[in-house]
């Protein structure tokens, strides 16, 4: 059956006249793609794949996923017998033949198109319009699975390069760092130079293919003392400071750059290379620690006070934070009180699953950082307090506690937190209901 032909059988022939011919003339390159055996030709036929993918609009690339979800995964029945046979006799020769057999025509596509100048670049753009068509078509998942699999390979650890960004970086990446900035905005060009400052350091992962497209990045703040609040550190008329009175580098933003990488982790491997570098740089540095938001805390509190166990004066209490304006006269104690201990609660003891419900706390607890302040009023911000009713968090990374925690938090699922964490989550009004 030809490209054309199977495509009007899949998406239902006469039921939806008008295939977009852009759709057809995309499988049937691809088609060509696969059966080619030779490089040269591969690469040209890779390379026109790709162009004639770059022409659709959505509907054309909506029906080409779904021939790949559908029509290029491995034959059922040379798996099927290709199981049986290992099944049979598990030897090294019958192992090779089931892993072959599973290796879906879809990864040798991805494998080819790559091969074209610029294709990983248009493979990471690829999966960024797979994910956003995701929910409303699962069917895709099989598709997804298949292209993080090569990603994942095409974006380790060995093909990474780390490179500090300042102010004598190029301007195209530069553009890129105010473009990305997800977690503290940078508004404008004056506001990045304080960010790239002397008592500052930006760093960003690299990779060759992508040469001038940031991966990941982390700003830092070289700090006396751990910092509790995020608007000086975002300031830009905030006095620099003298980098040898600095003992702590505050980490206080970290931003993925590409949503078509989602899923793969950088942030893990990026701070523990920033930070072997900043030693390096700083020998008298002896904390390193975030400056981290807590994105769910609000989300959550809304959703537990709904029949939460509270009393009425402390029900009372937290009505007040339904006003915008709430944090603006004078807050009275026993709400910071309360707050406090409702979000060490929170970053405790709510789970999803085994490990914390916060996907900050998730992260870098994972990378063996313990939970060691709670910030009140840390980022007061229309974001802030929408997300976290203003409070930050210090996540520490202690050089010689970092492997002990990171197995007690994957072999435990424990929340290493100071003792003063956890006294607030013990002294929390739900945590007597809850107990852990």
């Amino acid at each position: 059956m030809g490209a054309a032909s199977f495509l009007r059988k899949l998406i239902g022939g006469g039921a939806r006249a008008g295939v977009d011919r852009r759709t057809e003339e995309l499988v049937s390159l691809c088609n060509a793609l696969i059966a080619e055996s030779g490089e040269y030709a591969s690469t040209a036929l890779a390379r026109d794949a790709l162009a004639a993918y770059h022409k659709c609009d959505e509907r054309c690339r909506e029906e080409f996923f779904t021939v790949l979800g559908r029509d290029y995964g491995p034959p059922v029945e040379m798996v099927s017998r290709a199981a049986a046979a290992y099944q049979a006799e598990p030897t090294h020769e019958s192992l090779l033949r089931l892993q072959q057999a599973v290796d879906s025509p879809r990864q040798e596509l991805f494998r080819r198109l790559n091969m074209a100048p610029g294709g990983t670049a248009a493979l990471v753009e690829m999966r960024r319009e797979l994910l956003k068509g995701l929910r409303a078509h699962p069917e895709w998942k099989v598709l997804d699975a298949d292209l993080l699999h090569l990603l994942r390979s095409w974006f380790n650890r060995g093909f990474l390069r780390l490179e500090r960004i300042d102010w004598h970086t190029s301007a195209m990446v530069l553009e890129k760092l105010i473009q990305y900035e997800a977690v503290h905005a940078i508004q404008g060009w004056r506001d990045l130079r304080r960010r790239l400052e002397a008592d500052r350091r930006c760093f960003a992962f690299f990779h060759p293919q992508l040469p001038d497209e940031p991966i990941i990045f982390i700003e830092v703040a070289l700090s006396r003392g751990m910092s509790a609040q995020v608007q000086p550190l975002l300031d830009i008329r905030t006095q620099l400071a003298d980098t040898a009175d600095a003992d702590c580098a505050m980490f206080y933003s970290i931003t993925n750059c590409q949503e078509g990488l989602r899923g793969i982790s950088f942030g893990n491997q990026l701070i523990k290379q920033v930070v072997e570098d900043l030693k390096d740089e700083f020998p008298h540095i002896k904390r390193f620690a975030t400056l981290s938001p807590i994105p769910g805390f609000r989300r959550w509190l809304e959703g537990e006070m709904h029949g939460a166990p509270l009393a009425a004066e402390e029900q009372a209490l937290l009505a007040r934070t339904a006003d915008p304006a709430w944090h603006l006269g004078e807050i009275p104690e026993p709400l910071q009180t309360l707050l406090m201990g409702l979000c060490a609660y929170y970053l405790v003891k709510a789970k999803n699953g085994l490990e914390p419900l916060d996907p900050v706390a998730r992260f870098h607890l994972a990378n063996g950082a313990v939970l060691e302040r709670l910030n009140w009023m840390g980022d007061v911000s229309e974001q802030g307090m929408q997300r976290s009713a203003g409070m930050m968090v210090n996540y520490v990374y202690w050089l010689d506690e970092l492997e002990r925690n990171h197995e007690r938090y994957f072999r435990d699922h424990d929340v290493v937190a100071s003792p003063a964490i956890e006294r607030l989550a013990r002294e929390c009004p739900l945590a007597a209901e809850k107990p852990a």
